[in-house]
C-alpha cells in the first residue's frame, strides 16, 4: 500500500514530485574509520510540492532529536558568515534602537556566533540550541543558552521563566523544522506585543533558478518560497512588514515580522514587489515546479562527464569543505573515492571522519599542500570567494579550483 504523505503546513495530500534525488544517508551524519564496515541507513530524498499551498518539502522520514541531537556544524568556522552576522547586529541595532534594556532571543542559536556581537553591546541574550555538543560550545564562550528545540511548548515556558523577546531572530532554521505550524505558533507566544522577529532561509526561487539541488537533504524539510512564508506567518497571526533579498547561501530572504495587531510597523513596498515578482515567474502554477527535475539531471550528467574526462587524464582530484550540501550531490552522482581522492574541512569537528554514504575521508587543509592535486572542488559554492582566497596558493603548482553548482566551472 503507497503511503500517504501530507502538507506539514495546510494538511493536503502531497502527489506532486519536485525532484526525487534518489536515497541518500543523513547529510550531517559523518562516520568514523570503525563505522565504514557497518550497515548504513538511507532514506528517500523525494521531495514534493503542495498543490494547494505550493510549500515544497521532504517528508520526515527521521525525527529531529536524532538529526539535531549532536550535530557537525558549528558556524563559527566560517570567516564570511561571522562577518553577515556582526553586520547584521550592527544593522538591526541601529534600525530599532535595541539597547541594554532589550532581550535578543535567537532560535538555533548555534554556538554563539551571532549572540556574542549582541552581547558586546550590553543587550541581553539568550541562545535556544537543541544540539548539546553545539550548545556547550556556546555556554563555554559566555552565551546564556538553553537546550531545547524550539515550540510552543518551550515558548511557553520561556516566556514564563526569563521574559518574551524584544527581537526574535532565526537564521536558517525554518527550513529545519518538521512542524512548522507548533514552530510558527510558538514565535508568536514568546514575542513582546510590539516585538520584532526576523528570519533568513534559502529563497526556493533562487534554488530553482540556480540549480541549487544539493541544498536539498533531510535536514531541510522544507523549501520556501516568499508566497509559502508569508501564507504560514499570516495564519498565525504575524504580518511580514519587511523583507530583504541577501546572497547568502546563494539567494536567501530575511523577513522581518510582528504581531498582526501591531500598528507601529508599516508593511513595506517590497513586500508587494516581490510578491509580485514571484507570481509573474510562475510559483502559484504547479507546471512551474515541475521544470526542475530534468535540469538537475543534466548537470549531473555535465559533473560526471568532468570527472570521467580528468581521471582520464590522470589528473587528481580533492575537495574543499565537508557540507550537508556536498553530501546530497555527492551521493546523488555516486562520486566517491575514485573520482575525488579526499576532501579538506577547516573545522576539527569534522577532520577524521568520512563523508556519509560515499565514505571519502575528511583531513586538514594541510592535506591539499602535502598531495598538489590538479582540481580542487569547492564543495561548499557558497563561500566560494572565502575559500579561493584561503587556497589561493594552489595556482603556485597550476592547481585549478571547480565548482559543480550551478553549473560545472573551472575558476
Amino acid at each position: 500500500m503507497k503511503t500517504k504523505h501530507i502538507c506539514r503546513f495546510c494538511g493536503n495530500e502531497l502527489t506532486s514530485t519536485f525532484i526525487d534525488l534518489g536515497v541518500s544517508p543523513l547529510a550531517n551524519s559523518y562516520l568514523r574509520k570503525e563505522q565504514l564496515h557497518r550497515m548504513e541507513p538511507f532514506y528517500p530524498l523525494h521531495s514534493y510540492v503542495c498543490d494547494k499551498c505550493f510549500l515544497v518539502q521532504l517528508p520526515s522520514f527521521q525525527s529531529s532529536e536524532n538529526i539535531f541531537s549532536d550535530y557537525a556544524y558549528f558556524s563559527s568556522y566560517s570567516e564570511s558568515w561571522l562577518k553577515h552576522a556582526k553586520d547584521y547586529s550592527d544593522l538591526i541595532v541601529e534600525r530599532f534602537g535595541f539597547d541594554s534594556g532589550s532581550r535578543v532571543i535567537e532560535i538555533a542559536s548555534n554556538d554563539g556566533y551571532l549572540l556574542q556581537y549582541f552581547k558586546e553591546k550590553g543587550i541581553s541574550v539568550l541562545g535556544i540550541e537543541p544540539a548539546k555538543n553545539v550548545a556547550q560550545a556556546a555556554l563555554d564562550a559566555g552565551i546564556p543558552t538553553v537546550i531545547k528545540f524550539f515550540g510552543v511548548q518551550t515558548a511557553t515556558n520561556l516566556s514564563l521563566d526569563s521574559g518574551h523577546a524584544d527581537l526574535l531572530i532565526g537564521n536558517n532554521v525554518l527550513a529545519h523544522v518538521p512542524d512548522i505550524n507548533d514552530f510558527v505558533r510558538g514565535m508568536k507566544i514568546i514575542l513582546k506585543p510590539q516585538g520584532i522577529i526576523t528570519m533568513e532561509f534559502p529563497h526556493l526561487m533562487h534554488l530553482m533558478e540556480e540549480n541549487q539541488f544539493d541544498t536539498i537533504y533531510h535536514e531541510h524539510f522544507s523549501y520556501f518560497s516568499f508566497l509559502s512564508v508569508e501564507n504560514i506567518f499570516s495564519n498565525h497571526g504575524l504580518t511580514i512588514f519587511e523583507v530583504d533579498e541577501l546572497p547568502t547561501h546563494g539567494g536567501s530572504l530575511r523577513i522581518y515580522a510582528c504581531h498582526s495587531d501591531n500598528s507601529f510597523q508599516t508593511v513595506s513596498r517590497n513586500i508587494s514587489r516581490l510578491r509580485d515578482i514571484e507570481k509573474v515567474k510562475g510559483l502559484t502554477h504547479l507546471e512551474f515546479y515541475g521544470t526542475f527535475t530534468e535540469k538537475v539531471k543534466e548537470t549531473k550528467r555535465k559533473i560526471l562527464k568532468f570527472l570521467i574526462d580528468a581521471k582520464q587524464a590522470e589528473k587528481t582530484i580533492a575537495g574543499y569543505g565537508a557540507p550537508a550540501k556536498g553530501n546530497t550531490l555527492l551521493n546523488y552522482c555516486g562520486i566517491r573515492s575514485d573520482f575525488i581522492d579526499y576532501t579538506v574541512d577547516c573545522s576539527p569537528h569534522k577532520q577524521g571522519l568520512y563523508l556519509p554514504g560515499t565514505h571519502i575521508p575528511v583531513y586538514h587543509p594541510d592535506r591539499i599542500q602535502e598531495t598538489k592535486p590538479d582540481y580542487l572542488v569547492i564543495l561548499p559554492w557558497n563561500l566560494k570567494e572565502e575559500i579561493m582566497e584561503q587556497m589561493a596558493h594552489i595556482r603556485d603548482w597550476g592547481g585549478k579550483f571547480v565548482v559543480f553548482i550551478p553549473e560545472v566551472r573551472i575558476l
